[in-house]
């Protein structure tokens, strides 16, 4: 398995410290407000890293870090007029739920930054005892960036290179201008804790290093985030971790790239600013996970409703194809769908069954070779999306003469596949779907009278308004009902249609 390792620009191996463990870190969010979608894309991408490092058979160790304690949550607060804790809980849980919509597991481990004061305060102590370090007059304590030598070994920036003022703040108290806070000194009216140094709270820089050392230990395996982290925050991180324990933070950096909406830099300003929970409330969580995975974690992603309306297709075809596997099975000797034609005299059914089997085997390698590929989610994706091909034509080729085994690990491995990438193919509950449309739907499956194609209509009218108001849940039980009653619903460029089973059967079915 290669991973691409931000410190030395290549792919490398994955050996990890320990046979057969993975020690991850992924830094969380400063909680004064909903995570935007691109915080979404860098925590959905370590999930699916994290989820296929599992189906790999490694045992895996994941920490994420909530940043109470910030300047922009005592903005907020004094803003609202509550305190910092008050806002640091309440978006703690707004993240906490969000992720859970989201399909995204918890972390084995989540330090609060307000509750390991203490282990930050030693490493501190200890980068001042090693010279690393320094207390200024007036309460702050800085890292000295020039008495490491090595600083700029993450991103490769040259401090001589940059002008003071521009990328760092200038302050009177610094040694240095590139020198950057450990701990600062209270102000009035913020939360502080004591220290040997004053009344305080930590710098931002400080806390995921002290909770890894605590936690997971150092080196760890793999260290992620956004690629807007690499500098100054991860570089500050592993000279804290260097110069404190003279060992890296982490063997391998790995960083996401950045996501642009409609080829443009996301920004409130532009107004195509959106938060994680404004696309989740109009879009499910699986379109949304599919379009981001359709595109590798390093590079810029682009966002798009129209992008994500696409998706939504997608996932009813990989819904249906699986539908149709698991009916042929049950139903060999049927047909599972509406082929185009009977199947010829020429074909040859054994030749058929092994030309699939091997599909569904040459499926599984190429998506463990895309994915041991520094995590390929695109190109594992379209492994699938061939296998679907394969399906759909053994389907039809077969003409509900299929291999019930065959057509069983086919859907198998669809969803197994899928499962990795954390994408779940859920049946619907047919529970809400209105008694009347049922009934029809029923009365059309059986009838053999004029008014026929009024009942398909009916049918079908209702399952394209579910869509169009995003009805998800409601369209996809239409569909799935239709589907028990031996009725296909295929989308076409002139519109949807249904066919009946026994429309091919010679029973007087009808299309409607």
């Amino acid at each position: 398995m290669l991973i691409y390792n931000t410190q030395t620009h290549k792919k490398e191996p994955l050996q990890p410290t320990e046979p057969g463990k993975i020690r991850m870190y992924v830094c969380g969010p400063t909680v004064y407000d909903q995570i935007h979608i691109g915080n979404a894309r860098t925590f959905l991408s370590f999930d699916v890293i994290r989820r296929y490092l599992t189906y790999r058979g490694f045992a895996v160790t994941v920490a994420q870090n909530l940043t109470d304690v910030d300047d922009k949550i005592i903005n907020r607060a004094n803003e609202e007029g509550r305190s910092s804790a008050e806002v640091a809980e309440e978006f703690s849980n707004a993240f906490i739920d969000i992720m859970h919509r989201f399909g995204i597991a918890d972390p084995d481990i989540r330090p609060r930054a307000t509750q390991e004061i203490q282990a930050m305060q030693d490493m501190i102590s200890l980068l001042i005892d090693r010279g690393f370090a320094y207390p200024a007059d007036n309460g702050d304590v800085y890292f000295s960036v020039r008495s490491d030598s090595a600083y700029g070994i993450l991103s490769g920036r040259d401090l001589d290179r940059l002008r003071a003022g521009e990328r760092v703040e200038v302050n009177d108290q610094k040694r240095d201008p590139f020198d950057f806070a450990l701990w600062k000194a209270a102000k009035p009216g913020e939360p502080a804790w004591p220290s040997p140094w004053g009344e305080g709270r930590p710098g931002w820089h400080t806390e995921c290093c002290a909770m890894i050392h605590r936690y997971l230990g150092t080196p760890i395996d793999i260290h992620g985030g956004g690629q807007d982290l690499v500098f100054p925050h991860h570089e500050n991180e592993t000279a804290q971790a260097m110069c404190a324990w003279d060992a890296p933070l982490a063997h391998t950096w790995m960083h996401t790239g950045m996501l642009r909406v409609n080829g443009e830099k996301m920004s409130k300003s532009l107004g195509n600013f959106y938060t994680l929970k404004e696309v989740l409330d109009k879009y499910p969580t699986n379109a949304v996970r599919l379009l981001m995975l359709q595109t590798h974690y390093r590079a810029p992603l682009d966002f798009s409703f129209d992008r994500l309306d696409g998706t939504l297709g997608t996932i009813e075809r990989l819904e249906s194809c699986v539908h149709n596997l698991l009916w042929a099975a049950e139903n060999t000797g049927e047909l599972a769908i509406a082929p185009a034609a009977a199947p010829s005299a020429e074909t040859d059914a054994d030749d058929v069954d092994v030309e699939f089997k091997a599909a569904i085997a040459a499926a599984r390698n190429e998506f463990v070779a895309q994915m041991d590929d520094d995590f390929n989610t695109a190109g594992g994706l379209a492994a699938l999306f061939t296998l679907v091909s394969s399906a759909n034509t053994y389907l039809d080729k077969h003409a509900g003469q299929v291999v019930p085994e065959l057509a069983r690990d086919a859907a198998q491995t669809i969803t197994e596949l899928l499962g990795v990438l954390g994408i779940e193919l859920q049946s619907q509950d047919k529970s809400d779907l209105p008694a009347e449309l049922l009934d029809l739907a029923k009365q059309y499956a059986s009838y053999d009278g004029n008014d026929i194609a009024e009942a398909a209509k009916f049918v079908l009218d209702a399952r394209t308004s579910a869509r169009a108001k995003k009805n998800w849940s409601l369209a996809d039980a239409i569909r799935d009902a239709l589907a028990e009653l031996g009725l296909i619903v295929e989308d076409t460029a002139a519109g949807p249609r249904l066919t009946h089973k026994s429309a091919v059967k010679g029973k007087g079915g009808a299309r409607g």
